[in-house]
């Protein structure tokens, strides 16, 4: 492509920027930019607004006056600047490969626990309460995504609180990790990993999860999690009602499930184990 327009320093600059990801294609995918219009921007045809023009800089991390410089400055501005607004860029690129190269080796055999779930653990923020909260995992993108959603029960004449997870999900060899992060006040990341089902139909899912508790104490804690299937589709609210915390004492709770997720250990164990 040749640069031939009016605005050929922006155009070099972009196409310099553009220089430190894989593909122009991968650019205008990550910027949701319709890509005809973009080689107009890389050829010199045209200026874009000024919308689009911060959107760019946001994406590529650099100021607007800064991008509009004559080229030779700017590329000068770019080698010297530490760590550069291209290794930062490159970075997040080879952080997509490697999250698109785990999704590639784990998809096989990941599609048989798509749907829903209740989670059960002992809570990490009430002690002595069971938590259960629902899970949906989904194929999207060609990664399997899944959110967790927490429901407190609301104290009297309030609503109820929620607290939702984003994550990703991988089958690695012989296990299950799972991932997330909590998405609206971005206050944690949670860790758990489950043994996989080797019977015809999922039901039920055992491992351990690793988090922090959801408290002003914020400590670090790991407990026995059972993952329930309900199934590939639910009636969410009427779903979403029957999570929060529970006594363990309430004669409603399966005694299995409490059982699987008891934190005791044994006198000859070091370690704090899961239990198939």
């Amino acid at each position: 492509m040749t640069v031939s327009g009016t605005h050929q320093d922006l155009a070099l600059n972009l196409r310099l920027l553009c220089s430190y990801y894989k593909s122009i294609a991968e650019v205008c995918r990550r910027l949701n930019i319709n890509r005809p219009q973009f080689n107009r921007y890389l050829s010199g045809q045209y200026k874009p607004s000024a919308n689009t023009l911060r959107r760019l800089c946001e994406f590529f991390g650099v100021e607007v006056h800064e991008i509009l410089m004559p080229h030779g400055q700017f590329e000068r501005l770019v080698q010297a600047r530490p760590p550069s607004m291209a290794s930062a860029g490159q970075q997040e690129s080879e952080l997509e490969d490697h999250v698109a190269q785990l999704s590639q080796v784990s998809r096989a055999g990941l599609e048989r626990y798509l749907g829903y779930y209740f989670e059960y653990y002992l809570s990490m923020s009430t002690p002595g309460k069971l938590l259960r909260n629902l899970v949906c995992l989904e194929q999207r993108d060609g990664q399997v995504v899944f959110q967790r959603t927490e429901r407190m029960r609301p104290q009297h004449g309030q609503p109820p609180c929620h607290n939702r997870y984003q994550g990703i999900a991988f089958l690695l060899t012989d296990r299950l990790f799972l991932v997330d992060y909590e998405s609206l006040n971005h206050h944690e990341i949670t860790q758990t990993i489950l043994f996989p089902s080797f019977r015809n139909r999922v039901s039920r899912l055992t491992g351990l999860k690793v988090g922090v508790s959801d408290n002003s104490e914020r400590m670090p804690c790991c407990a026995r999690v059972l993952y329930e299937y309900l199934g590939p589709t639910v009636q969410l609210r009427r779903t979403l009602a029957q999570c929060g915390l529970y006594d363990t004492a309430d004669p409603a709770l399966d005694t299995s499930i409490l059982a699987a997720v008891n934190n005791d250990m044994a006198p000859h164990e070091l370690l704090f184990r899961a239990r198939h």
